[in-house]
């Protein structure tokens, strides 16, 4: 028996779940695997879904229980009032301590890129914390593109750590199984009963550890133990 995916809010029409890296949100075509959906409904639930995480990405993700919720739930996203929130950890930058990327983004199967002939893009971002070799970054989602937050911040030149896609992970002084991302924060009006809700996840063990290491050892200590830095 699998293990069970933590239940971060329940109510009669939505849950939000708490899901690991490594599970994909839904089937999806060419890639194998469980699901979240398997998960949950092994748990007794029925449920649907009404957006996604990449297979890393660990985090707060939406299911509704009917369909009037589901359908208000996407109504909800396409007016983009579902305020989605990120944590990451960036490679080098970015200079300022908050800002905002408008890269737009033209979709290509499993691959994204940054092009003019993209759809626009929105990702804002707000710096926690700075350390020797990497910074910890609160980021929100404004648009919902494939991949955006990893491109955005790879095209920018601050790619996230362990992004093997866009960033350049033989020069990632940490060489992290994963990518360092994690949907930490949901907040939206409740489709069925108007009330506000502001669903927080915690972030999972790895990369607690992951944060711990970026911040307790010197740059020096991280070259020895990872490999060479990162380009300046």
């Amino acid at each position: 028996m699998s293990a069970n995916v933590e239940i971060l809010h329940e109510d009669e029409h939505l849950l939000v779940v708490l899901k690991p890296s490594g599970l994909l949100s839904v089937p999806t075509p060419g890639a194998e695997g469980r699901t979240v959906l398997d998960a949950v409904r092994e748990q007794g639930y029925v449920v649907s879904p009404v957006h996604r995480l990449d297979r890393e990405v660990s985090g707060a993700l939406l299911l509704a229980r009917d369909p009037e919720t589901r359908k208000g739930l996407e109504e909800l996203f396409r007016e983009r009032t579902v305020r989605k929130f990120y944590w990451a950890l960036v490679l080098m930058g970015p200079k300022h301590d908050q800002g905002t990327i408008n890269f737009p983004i033209l979709e290509d199967g499993a691959q994204a890129r940054v092009s003019a002939i993209g759809k626009p893009a929105r990702t804002n971002y707000r710096v926690l914390a700075r350390g020797m070799a990497a910074n910890e970054i609160e980021v929100e989602l404004v648009t919902g593109r494939y991949n955006q937050i990893r491109l955005h911040f790879a095209h920018s030149g601050w790619p996230l750590v362990g992004d093997r896609k866009y960033g350049k992970f033989k020069q990632d002084p940490f060489r992290f199984p994963r990518v360092a991302l994690h949907a930490r924060r949901l907040e939206f009006v409740h489709p069925r009963t108007g009330a506000r809700l502001v669903v927080d996840a915690p972030l999972p063990p790895d990369l607690a550890q992951l944060r711990e290491l970026v911040f307790s050892v010197p740059r020096e200590q991280q070259r020895k133990r990872r490999g060479p830095p990162p380009p300046t």
